[in-house]
């Protein structure tokens, strides 16, 4: 059980808190790359760490990320015309660059060198794995930048679903690292069957698996934690069993145990204390695997069908997550579409902030303890030496990434995991 100074140390990001102030030591995504395609094209509003920025591609092509708010008068540049290489304010004309330099001042004699003497806030920024990725700490301490995990080559096929989720970030990223709800919330959609390893189809995820109580183990590793969810096989159980490991790569990512046609990753991304920017990761070195389309239509997230413009479900606690109750009398389990909004209207019902104080954890909880652990102790250790957890931890030295299959009872789980970067298939 945690207590409340606990909770809070885990949860918030805005401001001085120390949460926040070591996900500063990270990359993190600040959005998608679909969303800025367009040299000259709308600049994108971006709420990150409860900072409020304003995201762009120049004439050039270049991507820029700046402080929203004009130098000037604080102004929203979100409004502003990406023109000639640079953001220009409607309000006054001032003009920044990808760099923050004040470009022009209309409203100003050009004699002044006014011009010269103001400098903007500008984060770097990378693009990979359809990521717009900013550093938002001090930059010239800024983190060589790498490759995420899910998109080892340019030639990864990867496909994001993307949607706001109107809580905390901690209690969405204890959803994905909790193996044991998948046989339950998702058991319309994860189903048990007579295969030899995980299935992907067109409707469903098929497992090896009746089992709804698998027994964990956890171990420690430089860059967070990996563990094993073991379940008895619906094969050969008297010498097999049924193997998931699943890596927490510190802050906000979690590689989740794969299928026959794709890697699965997840990244939830705080929007501030109480919202997050939830990603779920379809991807495939070998360049197979769903389209973007297919999966967000599979996860039941669709823009414009699912989600409106700023990528906010329909589904809410309001409309009580347009559950069916219908269907379920048909045999779904939750009449909810889509794995990952059955796992929103968990999220959300928990309440913006869930008050661990409250929880009464069992066995299968026990990747859930260590995370909460490990991130208490990492941020308290952050306020002691500002040292952040795995940040210096090159992906090429942690050689892990997640694994499923049914083994022989005598082969050791720890073994178990492709290096970072080989083929899925």
């Amino acid at each position: 059980m945690m207590t409340a100074e606990e909770n809070d140390l885990l949860c918030r990001v805005e401001g001085d808190a120390p949460m926040g102030k070591m996900m500063r030591r990270y990359w993190m995504p600040a959005c998608l790359s679909e969303e800025v395609e367009e040299p000259d094209g709308p600049p994108l509003r971006v709420r990150l760490l409860g900072e409020d920025l304003v995201v762009f591609r120049d004439t050039s092509g270049r991507l820029g990320v700046l402080d929203e708010h004009c130098p000037h008068r604080r102004a929203s540049l979100s409004y502003g015309r990406n023109e000639e290489n640079g953001l220009r304010c409607l309000y006054h004309g001032w003009k920044l660059d990808i760099e923050g330099n004040v470009v022009e001042m209309p409203s100003e004699p050009a004699e002044s060198g006014f011009c010269a003497k103001v400098k903007h806030r500008a984060y770097p920024c990378q693009e990979a794995g359809g990521f717009v990725w900013v550093w938002m700490g001090d930059c010239d301490k800024a983190a060589t930048f790498e490759r995420p995990a899910f998109a080892p080559t340019d030639s990864t096929q990867v496909s994001v679903v993307k949607f706001v989720v109107p809580c905390n970030w901690a209690q969405i990223l204890e959803g994905a690292i909790d193996s044991a709800h998948s046989s339950t919330l998702h058991s319309s959609d994860m189903r048990p069957a007579r295969v030899g390893g995980a299935k992907a189809t067109d409707k469903n995820w098929l497992r090896p698996s009746t089992d709804k109580a698998p027994k964990l183990h956890v171990q420690r590793t430089p860059f967070g934690f990996r563990y094993a969810a073991i379940r008895r096989p619906i094969f050969n159980a008297a010498t097999h069993q049924y193997v998931r490991t699943t890596l927490f790569v510190a802050p906000i990512t979690v590689l989740i145990p794969p299928n026959d046609v794709y890697n699965v990753a997840n990244i939830n991304v705080p929007i501030d204390d109480t919202h997050t920017m939830f990603h779920f990761i379809a991807w495939n070195e070998s360049g197979e695997g769903h389209d973007t389309e297919t999966w967000r239509k599979f996860c039941g997230a669709q823009p414009g069908i699912d989600l409106d413009e700023n990528w906010e479900p329909r589904r809410t606690l309001a409309n009580h997550h347009l559950q069916d109750r219908q269907a379920m009398k048909l045999g779904d389990f939750t009449g909810i579409r889509g794995i990952p909004m059955q796992d929103m209207a968990m999220w959300a019902s928990m309440g913006p902030i869930t008050d661990r104080t409250r929880d009464r954890l069992g066995a299968s909880d026990l990747a859930i303890v260590e995370f909460r652990r490990i991130m208490v102790d990492a941020a308290r250790r952050f306020v002691a030496d500002g040292t952040a957890l795995g940040a210096e931890v090159r992906k090429a030295d942690a050689a892990l990434c997640a694994f499923e299959g049914v083994i022989p009872k005598s082969d050791d789980w720890r073994t178990l995991g492709r290096i970072a970067g080989t083929a899925t298939r």
